[in-house]
């Protein structure tokens, strides 16, 4: 269960290097990202740079006792415009902080925001096998809609990508 003094609010460009931190651990070790070497500073700038407070894509971070300790986050699902009400779906927690519930209630604010935008999907990637964030987006209301085997390849293996997805309950 989440702590009460964990905040879930939209992320500032103060969270950058926190986000950094969490995101290039998981590059570095494992297959959860399909990225070789971190991202740099001024590509995550970037990246930053496309979230707003509105809309369909936004950058949520859990914040406990000020520190960032994960984040969740929708992007563009597709460059076509007929892509559009559709969104990709990731979230990411301090490898110190998991197990406590902190990707639940980050997904549960990001789903939660997304119900009052023009979302008719969320989509995620899952690099197989991963029980626990299986776990984590059926926890959320995801389910299965697809299944690509080798997918990606990262320390010398091929890697499959389970494809669970959400429906907005209010998109058209």
């Amino acid at each position: 269960m989440v702590r009460s003094s964990v905040l879930i609010v939209a992320a500032s460009a103060a969270d950058l290097e926190a986000i950094s931190g969490i995101y290039d651990h998981y590059v570095r070790t494992t297959a959860i990202s399909f990225d070789i070497e971190p991202p740099t500073t001024g590509w995550r700038r970037e990246w930053f740079e496309r979230f707003g407070d509105g809309g369909r894509h936004r950058l949520l971070v859990a914040r406990d006792g000020g520190e960032a300790i994960g984040y969740a986050a929708s992007v563009p699902y597709r460059p076509r415009a007929a892509y559009a009400p559709s969104v990709e779906t990731s979230v990411y927690v301090a490898p110190s902080h998991l197990g406590r519930g902190v990707g639940s209630a980050l997904y549960g604010a990001l789903l939660s925001e997304l119900e009052r935008e023009d979302v008719h999907r969320a989509y995620a990637g899952i690099a197989m096998p991963n029980p626990a964030s299986v776990r984590l987006h059926e926890r959320c209301g995801f389910r299965q809609a697809g299944y690509f085997t080798e997918q990606g390849r990262k320390f010398g293996r091929y890697w499959d990508v389970a494809c669970p997805e959400v429906a907005s309950s209010t998109s058209g």
